[in-house]
């Protein structure tokens, strides 16, 4: 029987942590994956969970915000410090909130969105975990904030206690946070408890069993070589919202509508290899905030869609192994003779928007948009936002696929998920 990579890790970390002088946190799976993939980019640039929410002209305080944004860091481990390695082993180093607000200058003839997407793109490798990016548009209008946050940070889970931590923050005003260094001891050892509880889970999840569930799920893996977008466009559609039974099945039905659009796409026979996050935080670890998630894989088959049922319950399956990392699951198909090098060929997400509070400044809630062109870490993505409807997105590299090629994807993907969410 083979260690696991989890195993591996943490005799690394200990070892590390050990003989080193700073304060050094382990990091999870999803962690390592992001900081092995900063490294390998060309300007070692993270990748960014953003938020974009719309305001009336002079809603927002700069200075206000930036004190929110370094008392809300200084409540969360995860947002003090700076990842990085010793002796080879990716950490967390403690250290001082990580975070800052800035105004972005709209050049002439330019516009805030685009001004915000070029400040993302110019992230710097070793800047802040939080960043809010604040941008006016040049009639004088509405102001654009973007709330950013490193991925290796923050998941999609996170969201909500990062919104409400600022919108509280930001209403109390505390001048005294500028002065803080370090987390305080309580939040640093909730932290390190739920990281610790999620390497657990991980190595657990690790065993022959779920090599075995895997390999039969993967093992017809192809994939197309998949890599990242830089140059993207963007689509996007209104749904009603599903009510009732029908809301269980939303994601199944997105799973094989985002498969219809991957074959459209990329006009492969082959099976193809999408991904979507998954997980919270492991039963009864404290609800810090942090990144727990794990990137799970949907084996999309060409060919006629399957019922909706058998499409639910092979997913089931899967969940049953969700916390499995990524780089086990990869071992696991290419075990099982899969071809596929582990890069994705599409990616999924859907956003329960109920589970996240308003953005609130000054009174106003900000107007939640969303921005076109930014870069993708697959070939193509699709986004979903279930509130009041169920708003859809694809997002696709401008430069692999032509446009007529992505509007009859997505033209696929509607008619896909429509078809399951009736039946449903």
């Amino acid at each position: 029987m083979h260690a696991s990579i989890t195993a591996a890790y943490l005799a690394r970390y200990r070892s590390a942590a050990a003989d080193s002088p700073m304060d050094l946190l382990p990091l999870t799976g999803a962690q390592r994956r992001f900081l092995i993939t900063r490294r390998l980019a060309p300007q070692g640039r993270p990748d960014v969970v953003p938020l974009f929410h719309a305001y009336p002209g002079g809603t927002l305080d700069l200075p206000r915000l930036a004190r929110a944004a370094v008392a809300t860091a200084a409540r969360h481990p995860a947002l003090c410090g700076g990842f990085g390695t010793v002796r080879g082993t990716p950490v967390l180093r403690v250290g001082a909130p990580s975070a800052e607000a800035a105004r972005i200058a709209v050049p002439p003839g330019g516009t805030a969105r685009s001004a915000l997407r070029e400040a993302l793109l110019d992230w710097p490798a070793d800047g802040p975990a939080l960043r809010l990016l604040v941008a006016r548009e040049p009639d004088g209008g509405e102001e654009l904030l973007a709330l950013a946050v490193d991925h290796a940070a923050c998941d999609e889970q996170s969201l909500g206690i990062l919104t409400a931590d600022l919108t509280d923050a930001y209403a109390r005003d505390d001048h005294a946070q500028e002065a803080v260094a370090a987390p305080d001891q309580d939040a640093l050892a909730a932290y390190r408890e739920a990281v610790e509880r999620q390497l657990a889970a991980e190595d657990a999840a690790g065993g022959p069993a779920a090599q075995a569930h895997w390999g039969r799920r993967l093992g017809g893996v192809t994939g197309t070589g998949g890599g990242a977008a830089g140059s993207t466009g963007m689509l996007s559609h209104r749904l009603p919202a599903a009510e009732g039974a029908a809301r269980t099945a939303v994601f199944p039905a997105l799973l094989d509508a985002t498969a219809a659009a991957a074959h459209r796409l990329h006009r492969t026979d082959g099976q193809l290899a999408l991904g979507y996050p998954w997980g919270g935080r492991p039963p009864g670890a404290p609800a810090a905030l942090g990144c727990f998630l794990n990137t799970l894989v949907h084996p999309a088959a060409p060919g006629a869609a399957a019922a909706l049922e058998d499409l639910a319950d092979a997913w089931w399956d899967d969940l049953d192994h969700a916390d499995t990392p990524f780089d086990e699951v990869v071992r696991a198909a290419r075990t099982a003779g899969a071809p596929w090098t582990g890069a994705l060929d599409g990616m999924l997400t859907l956003e329960d928007l109920h589970r996240r509070p308003p953005l609130v400044f000054g009174g106003v809630p900000g107007r939640e948009t969303h921005l076109a062109g930014r870069p993708l870490a697959a070939p193509f993505a699709v986004a979903a936002s279930h509130g009041d409807d169920l708003l859809v997105r694809l997002a696709w590299d401008r430069e692999r696929f032509p446009e007529d090629a992505a509007t009859a994807a997505f033209d696929d993907l509607l008619a896909t998920l429509r078809r399951h969410l009736r039946a449903a």
